[in-house]
């Protein structure tokens, strides 16, 4: 066998199928594209889903991709086995009806025994149990014995109703000492025998919706290969965490553990688990994921943390992931460059949250101490699941870390209850992740040559090659009045929505019809599709319509857009390099910028990045829109947006020495069309991310006239001109200030007056001195201060009633230690005054206050303090 790196093995592959006629693609961002139903890119198939539906032409019909992938599924069993992992790379070649089992099978046989020389007696085949058409290749044309032809069962691929078909699997026997010893022990045992390399789906039908299966007029082919497995058997490790590709971040770990690996059970499942974590979330926040509480956020979340907590178990308190996400970008960075590209911002995420969860560790351990304090006090011996789980969901403090701790103490922690926790959540997220509200429409073009179909926003019309009634699949011939539309047109002028940009509004105007256009879209396929209502007669296909676009909305949305260019560029003037887009919103009222950034922005330096994009506008800078081969404009030093996908031509927006951008968006010619930059609010859109919004033309003109309207209201409310309103606040605040003093001086005579009037209603009840006294004060806190003073003089018991402004009568009671000594309870005593007068409320022994509804009530109310006294004194 040959002895190939994980590099050398995926680009051998990829450079096998290229010499078969495949385009070579790059892995799709483990993001999902236009599909909500996946929360991660978990298969080497998911981002060619329409393709295989047949509802979109592919590119090619025969593409090969090596694929990122994370599936947290069975996360804890990452460690455990040789070949779990959250992240994996899984190698692929796909046909989109065009060649079929009699190409492919002889290939995979090719690739293997010849190009990476496995030797052909090790290898085995599964095949599905009718499935005789990919016996006889086997067999037959690829000359593999029928004695290592297994057929089974499993050997068929379907999800439900839709394309589906059998599989065959090319396993290896790595040997008898890896086996269970059994007479039966073959592919498809659970044993680690027999390892499978690689997957041939072999899509031939359609589930029919009754459960029959017809065979498909254009049969494809799915195949998946996992990296890290055939990594393993070329480099003759025993499992995929020796391989090149993952062990050099087990050594990293293991050294500043100062722990070695191959000792120690335990020790070797945190470093695989740290190591296998490690690479799932430099790739996920390469991608654009940051951490969160939620959806993806919180797979990332909860991957980081168990590196943390593995971390810890291998005695490791300080931080030390950034270390592992070198080595990760030093060993990946070679074919994934954006890797390199990105490495000060994976930094600064991991940074944030790594110390976030050092201090949470810290905050959890306190919470759980407290409730462990708690089961002893109770004489319990098991943690509650709920209590558990709310440690686990709320603070994110692991359950492993909880129950080594329980365990500590010689506890025990309810597995039932947590396990129920955990599911009820599980069944809130899969929920949210099968509602199917918002899902977008995958329109079937397959009657349609896309390749004739054109974006000039400089046309006046173009003819309708496809009407589909807007939430159907299948297009119609024609639509009347009042139908909801998307229209595929020869031609369109509209631009579609995309890069947070908002699509073109207006109307395409046929010779029997209107239709009036809402919003303009790009399908998966890069298809322009017009979507809005016909408002007047019929229109149909071939019909030739005029187009009126918008053009004020869309000059609008141009001048926020190309001031998002200038906004990025001076927020990595003034703020670093780090800044990258996270997000954005481009509509014709405003413009909303998201960005990574670790701190709020001061207002010093809002001011700085304002200042620059209203200087770069006043310079009246032409704007150049090209488009150019994407390495070149990375040569150019182009910036690139998260997430997105390029083709090999890239439309690039410069604003000469200042900004350059790849951008598919609608923008100004010249920077002085823009009119105005203003920056509306600076906030939090989450861990790591901050979000500014703005106005530019007419948003900021708006702008500015609403507050001058704001200004004059204000200024002729206080009876002053507009440039004087600073001093008149000012002088309003002075008079203010020493009316609040006087007031002030004044309360404090009526308190001490109130206090010299109290000396003569003083009582006495078993050794026990008490007042009750009606008083005059402005709010709650001036009776809580005149209560402190006559409980002091009294030296025993007030209870006070006070009629306030707005209408409310408020009792309060105090009471000194010595009062509360000798059975004195101010709760009960307030509690049961404001009865009297139709309210309630309750306190301490020496603290309580109520509120009265009935104020005619009040002097029957304080009377009955006496025998309340009486009744509480020891």
């Amino acid at each position: 066998m040959k002895n190939l790196t994980g590099n050398e093995l995926r680009q051998k592959f990829l450079d096998f199928f290229a010499q078969r006629g495949h385009m070579i693609l790059p892995s799709a961002s483990l993001i999902p594209h236009d599909d909500p139903t996946l929360l991660l890119i978990g298969a080497g198939m998911a981002p060619f889903k329409p393709f295989f539906t047949g509802k979109m032409k592919p590119p090619s019909p025969r593409i090969a991709t090596c694929q990122k992938c994370v599936r947290t599924g069975d996360i804890e069993n990452v460690g455990k086995t040789a070949r779990h992992h959250t992240y994996f790379e899984m190698l692929g070649n796909f046909s989109f009806g065009d060649y079929f089992k009699k190409e492919i099978i002889p290939w995979s046989w090719e690739f293997l025994t010849q190009e990476l020389e496995i030797p052909a007696e090790k290898l085995w085949i599964t095949i599905h149990t009718k499935d005789d058409e990919a016996y006889d290749i086997w067999h037959d044309v690829v000359g593999v014995p029928a004695e290592r032809i297994v057929r089974l069962e499993d050997n068929f691929w379907e999800i439900g109703s839709g394309p589906c078909g059998p599989d065959s699997e090319i396993h290896i026997d790595l040997g008898a000492e890896r086996g269970c010893g059994k007479p039966t022990c073959g592919p498809g045992c659970d044993c680690d025998r027999y390892l499978e390399l690689w997957n041939l789906v072999f899509t031939q039908f359609n589930q029919n919706a009754d459960g029959t299966y017809t065979p498909l007029a254009h049969k494809n082919i799915d195949t998946g290969a996992g990296l890290e497995r055939i990594a393993s058997v070329l480099q003759g490790k025993p499992s995929n965490f020796e391989t090149d590709l993952i062990f050099p971040i087990i050594e990293y770990a293991a050294n500043v553990a100062k722990v070695e690996y191959g000792k120690d059970k335990k020790t070797d499942v945190s470093l695989k688990v740290i190591a296998d974590h490690v690479r799932s979330l430099t790739f996920m926040i390469c991608d654009g994921i940051l951490p969160s509480n939620e959806g993806r956020g919180y797979v990332l979340r909860r991957i980081l943390r168990r590196a943390i907590r593995h971390g810890r178990l291998l005695g490791i308190t300080s931080t030390f992931l950034l270390g592992a996400v070198d080595v990760v970008i030093n060993n990946y960075g070679g074919h994934y460059t954006d890797l390199i590209d990105k490495k000060e911002y994976i930094h600064k995420v991991v940074e944030m949250e790594e110390n976030r969860f050092l201090q949470t560790l810290v905050q959890g351990t306190e919470i759980l101490n407290e409730e462990i304090a708690a089961l002893a006090q109770a004489d319990k011996k098991i943690l509650s699941g709920e209590a558990a789980f709310r440690l686990y969901d709320t603070f994110g403090f692991p359950k492993e870390l909880t129950e080594e701790i329980l365990e500590e103490q010689g506890l025990t922690m309810d597995q039932a209850g947590f396990e129920q926790a955990m599911n009820e959540q599980r069944e809130r997220a899969r929920s949210a992740r099968d509602d199917k509200k918002g899902r977008p429409v995958i329109y079937d073009t397959r009657d349609l040559e896309l390749g004739t179909l054109t974006v000039d926003e400089a046309a006046k019309g173009g003819i309708i090659r496809a009407i589909f009634p807007a939430q159907e699949t299948q297009a119609v011939e024609q639509a009347s009045d009042g139908t909801e539309v998307a229209v595929i047109l020869s031609c369109t002028a509209f631009h579609a929505e995309g890069g947070g940009q908002l699509g073109d509004t207006g109307r395409l105007v046929a010779p029997s019809g209107i239709i009036n256009v809402e919003n303009t879209k790009k399908l998966p396929d890069g298809t322009t599709i017009q979507v809005g209502t016909v408002t007047e007669g019929t229109i149909s296909v071939g019909e030739e319509v005029t187009f009126e676009v918008n053009s004020n909305r869309k000059n609008d949305i141009a001048r926020n857009h190309t001031a998002t260019h200038l906004l990025h560029a001076a927020l990595k003037q003034v703020l670093g390099e780090h800044v990258n887009q996270a997000g954005s919103y481009v509509g014709p009222d405003r413009l909303r910028f998201d960005f990574s950034h670790f701190a709020p922005m001061s207002a010093e330096e809002l001011s700085q990045v304002e200042e620059i994009v209203n200087n770069k506008i006043l310079e009246g800078i032409d704007v150049n829109i090209r488009e150019m081969p994407i390495d070149e404009a990375k040569a150019l030093g182009a910036t690139a947006l998260f997430g997105e996908k390029y083709g090999k031509i890239v439309r690039v927006i410069t604003v000469p020495g200042f900004s350059m951008e790849f951008c598919g968006g609608v923008h100004v010619h010249n920077t002085a069309f823009i009119g105005m930059f203003k920056i509306l609010s600076e906030s939090s859109s989450g861990a790591g991310v901050r979000r500014i919004e703005a106005v530019t033309g007419h948003g900021a003109l708006a702008y500015v006239q609403e507050l001058e309207g704001l200004l004059n209201t204000a200024a002729a409310t206080l009876k002053t001109r507009p440039a004087e309103l600073t001093e008149r606040i000012t002088s309003l605040q002075a008079e203010l200030k020493e009316t609040e003093h006087k007031a002030a001086d004044l309360e404090s005579k009526m308190a001490s007056a109130q206090i010299e009037d109290s000396a003569a209603a003083i009582q006495e009840c078993k050794g026990v001195k008490f007042l009750t006294q009606k008083v005059q004060v402005a709010d709650v806190d001036a009776l809580r201060k005149l209560g402190d003073q006559l409980r002091d003089k009294v030296d025993g018991l007030v209870v006070l009633a006070a009629a306030l402004p707005e209408g409310k009568i408020l009792l309060l009671a105090m009471a000194t230690k010595e009062a509360v000594a000798q059975g004195i309870h101010c709760g009960n005593v307030i509690k049961a005054v404001a009865k009297i007068m139709g309210g309630g409320g309750g306190g301490r022994p020496d603290m309580a206050q109520a509120g009265g509804k009935d104020a005619a009530k009040t002097d029957e109310a304080l009377a009955a303090v006496s025998d309340l006294v009486a009744q509480q004194v020891k």
